[in-house]
């Protein structure tokens, strides 16, 4: 009776510790998610905070592009008042269609190509696109390692129990894959 009981404890502490140690790397790995989504956001923000100085320096320049500028805007205004991550990703996916607008119209006045602050700004606005695509790729790295640990067996069944699911991977907007035409 004596082995039995210290059997059945063992296995007991070993499946409470599997338990213990399958919730803490779906925490930590949701949590990892979480971050590198901030991370994203971090970049989005930037970029929206970088708009307006672009505009700002461009604007005097080119007054009949206005509705340019009224996109980027409308844009920005969605994305400040999106609340999901679909949402902030179909909105940062708008802005990045306005400011490919507003590059063609910037290889429509040469003139501007030798302002420093338009290259300077230009140039921010550049990196800023690379950095948000770093995170991007980023953020569905840290997705695809929750996924498969939330996805694969045994882990599934602990998944289950605490209640953890699948995450979205971030997706491109409809037509994205598609190059912009440049009629110059």
């Amino acid at each position: 009776m004596n082995k039995t009981w210290i059997i059945v404890s063992v296995i007991l502490l070993a499946l409470v510790g599997w338990a213990w140690m399958g919730y803490n790397n779906f925490l930590s790995l949701g949590l990892a998610v979480d971050q590198q989504w901030a991370q994203v956001e971090n970049q989005f923000q930037r970029r929206l905070d970088l708009i307006p100085n672009l505009v700002a320096s461009v604007q005097g320049q080119m007054k009949q592009e206005q509705t340019v500028f009224g996109a980027i805007a409308e844009a920005r205004t969605k994305y400040g008042g999106a609340t999901t991550v679909n949402e902030k990703a179909a909105a940062a996916s708008q802005v990045e269609t306005a400011l490919g607008r507003l590059l063609v119209v910037m290889e429509n006045y040469p003139q501007l190509k030798t302002d420093t602050v338009v290259t300077g700004l230009m140039a921010e606005l550049t990196g800023t696109e690379n950095r948000i695509a770093v995170e991007r790729e980023r953020f569905n790295g840290s997705v695809t390692t929750f996924n498969n640990a939330v996805l694969r067996f045994p882990g599934m069944i602990l998944a289950k129990v605490f209640g953890y699911g699948p995450r979205e991977l971030f997706q491109a907007a409809e037509g994205a894959d598609v190059a912009p035409k440049v009629n110059l």
